[in-house]
């Protein structure tokens, strides 16, 4: 009887200690500051740890249309339009477009690039009202937002939406 009674004790005052750290931990959330308190968002960035993976940054100035990134995109979410330089062994990359409602941001297409011009951003807020809003054209974006220096925006992405030849092409001078 009374091993029982030990174990009837232990199973009671195990899931009273169980309650007691749920209800201590509930109301803790309501003495917390919300999100927007802390890091004052929209005014604000977010700090972000030296490895996130945010959207893509690309140099069109390296680039040389080798196709690796996209290979190794495990959802085929990036396309490269490219054409043949007249005189020259290489090519002109026309568009590189990334879908980011398929993109999964695993950074596989940033490694097997031979000259480094492919690589993770900083940056975790694009937001659109439709779908062809998360295509972002690399070749087509303004040379600051395409090489990371400025903010990726959906105005910038929407007027690069108008825009029908890339921004720089290589042997021309650029205007940064």
């Amino acid at each position: 009887m009374r091993i029982w009674l030990q174990n009837v004790w232990l199973a009671v005052s195990s899931v009273i200690r169980g309650l007691w750290l749920t209800l201590r931990v509930w109301l803790k959330t309501y003495r917390r500051p919300t999100f927007t308190e802390v890091y004052e968002y929209p005014e604000q960035p977010i700090p972000l740890k030296a490895r996130y993976r945010g959207f893509h940054r690309f140099d069109l100035t390296t680039c040389i249309g080798c196709d690796k990134c996209a290979v190794a995109c495990p959802v085929d979410c990036i396309y490269i339009n490219k054409s043949r330089v007249p005189g020259s062994k290489g090519f002109q990359v026309d568009g590189f477009a990334i879908d980011y409602t398929k993109c999964m941001f695993c950074a596989l297409c940033v490694d097997p690039c031979p000259v480094d011009c492919i690589f993770m951003g900083s940056n975790h807020d694009l937001s659109c009202y439709n779908r062809d809003g998360c295509v972002v054209d690399y070749a087509k974006l303004p040379l600051e937002i395409a090489w990371g220096r400025a903010t990726l925006t959906p105005n910038a992405v929407a007027a690069s939406k108008v825009i029908d030849e890339p921004v720089w092409i290589k042997g021309e001078s650029s205007t940064t």
